[in-house]
């Protein structure tokens, strides 16, 4: 069944958005609507590091996936896949997701980060979720 899962999860690459679920320490999920894009045999989701979703994922790695629509509604019958994930905090990481996200998503993805940088707070560092299907968190 893993390699099932791991068929599933590389199939999100091509959504343009997934509800990406993580949990609290109650165990209560927490459901976001994400860009997400492949890199390699894993999947990388941009997200700003003082989140939600990185203060949970420090507890728990786990994460459940599904393809949703900008809003974050879930598609009727969305199977959830589920992975585990990892953050990543370094220099090579932010380039690799301007990179990626700036390839798949194009100039929606550079209006988006010109429109946070001119937000109140400025410009917030981002971090790379780096998600795989295995039963350890990805490297």
């Amino acid at each position: 069944m893993p390699d099932s899962n791991a068929a599933a999860l590389v199939s999100l690459a091509d959504e343009r958005f997934v509800s990406l679920t993580t949990f609290r320490r109650t165990g209560e999920p927490v459901s976001t609507p994400v860009w997400i894009a492949a890199n390699g045999t894993d999947l990388i989701v941009t997200t700003p590091k003082e989140s939600g979703k990185v203060k949970r994922l420090k507890n728990d790695s786990r994460v459940h996936l599904r393809p949703c629509s900008r809003t974050g509604a879930v598609r009727d019958g969305a199977v959830a896949v589920e992975a585990h994930a990892v953050v990543v905090d370094d220099d090579r990481s932010r380039a690799l997701l301007t990179k990626v996200f700036g390839g798949k998503y194009r100039a929606e993805y550079r209006v988006f980060m010109f429109i946070e940088r001119l937000g109140r707070a400025g410009a917030k560092q981002r971090v790379m979720l780096r998600i795989n299907a295995g039963t350890t968190p990805a490297a």
